[in-house]
């Protein structure tokens, strides 16, 4: 079975090679990954890899955690899902994992509610509405206009 480790606090120098020699002497590597940052291709700083066996994968963890490559102290660990993988699987399938049965729960009806309005009732709410951004500088006067546009801080 394959077990996959977490490698943080990486150099940025570390690439997918430097990564499969740092951990090959503690097994048999499936795969190396350093993940990188999709605009620039710089590394993010860590990385994955996986070994045929869990064996290997705790022997390198004990090995290589805290161990100073390029004058930084790696973080080894188990790599553990991705963030928000368990809230993606569906609720049945969360529930056939757990041994738990199918529950189908009851469909409501929504009451459907009538429309009593008419267009003339619409045309009504916004007969006396028709005002524009002109009017308002009209109260005014035009120092009271300039001390206004004043106030506002331009960069």
């Amino acid at each position: 079975m394959d077990k996959r480790i977490y490698v943080g606090n990486l150099p940025w120098s570390v690439t997918k090679v430097k990564l499969e020699e740092l951990f090959s002497p503690y097994g048999k590597i499936e795969d190396a990954l350093v993940m990188a940052n999709k605009y620039t291709g710089r590394s993010r700083g860590f990385g994955f890899v996986t070994y045929k066996s869990e064996s290997e994968a705790e022997k390198a963890i004990k090995e290589m955690q805290g161990k100073e490559v390029e004058g930084r102290k790696l973080v080894v660990k188990e790599a553990r899902p991705p963030r928000g993988k368990e809230e993606s699987i569906p609720q049945e399938e969360k529930e056939e994992k757990k041994g738990g049965e199918k529950k189908e729960e009851p469909k409501k009806e929504i009451p459907k509610i009538k429309d009593e309005s008419s267009d003339e009732d619409e045309d009504e709410d916004f007969a006396g509405d028709e005002s524009s951004d002109e009017d308002e500088d009209e109260d005014f006067g035009d120092d009271e206009v300039e001390k206004r546009k004043s106030s506002y801080i331009s960069y």
